[in-house]
């Protein structure tokens, strides 16, 4: 089996090598797609004119991981705008280990995790190139915090693929991780553009 290292990404006393901050992320998380859309002044949404001069608010950015019960390595990453669905990705997290308590191994823990920062050009020791840095959150039996998550993929620095791994994406067996999200290379790409576009949620909402 695939070793994924000791943990899912590498923070070393504190410091997160080649992460550059988010700054003032654009938009806010809705506790769900139903309720984006009822938010008329979310903080963070852009203001854009009407035809009759009057400002409308955009809908905010929700990003949902839903988790797979049956298969956890074909679970799904998506992107809603208010309550429409702008984009949806295969995505994995654990391997294959459905308690959230399990470091290393188990699925991401259910709940709202604030996003920290994001950088196309991450330098990890396990992670590199495109990352998402999550908050730290306690599992669901409050036994073990889970710290060092991301939403990443497997590639270099610089976002191209390398000749080994955990630096070449292979195919589905590489959906699994140490616990983070993980999204093939050209769906995390996908997705940076797409957000960089719509705005960016604070949160990463993991349900299952």
């Amino acid at each position: 089996m695939k070793k994924y290292g000791k943990k899912c990404g590498n923070a070393s006393n504190g410091v997160l090598r080649g992460l550059m901050t988010a700054g003032v992320l654009t938009t806010t998380l809705a506790l769900a797609p139903a309720a984006a859309a009822g938010s008329s002044a979310a903080v963070g949404s852009a203001a854009v004119g009407s035809g009759s001069g009057a400002a409308r608010m955009v809908a905010p950015t929700t990003l949902v991981f839903d988790k797979n019960q049956g298969n956890p390595a074909r679970s799904k990453l998506s992107v809603y705008q208010g309550k429409k669905l702008v984009a949806a990705y295969r995505a994995g997290s654990g391997v294959g280990v459905k308690d959230d308590c399990a470091s290393s191994r188990g699925w991401m823990p259910n709940g709202n995790w604030k996003i920290k920062s994001r950088t196309r050009a991450y330098n990890g020791s396990v992670i590199k190139g495109y990352a998402v840095y999550l908050q730290d959150m306690r599992c669901s039996r409050k036994t073990v915090t889970r710290t060092e998550m991301f939403i990443h993929s497997e590639m270099n620095r610089d976002g191209s693929q390398g000749r080994t791994e955990p630096r070449r994406w292979d195919g589905a067996g590489d959906y699994r991780s140490n616990g983070c999200v993980k999204l093939n290379p050209t769906d995390i790409k996908k997705m940076f553009r797409l957000l960089d576009r719509i705005g960016w949620p604070t949160h990463l909402r993991v349900v299952s």
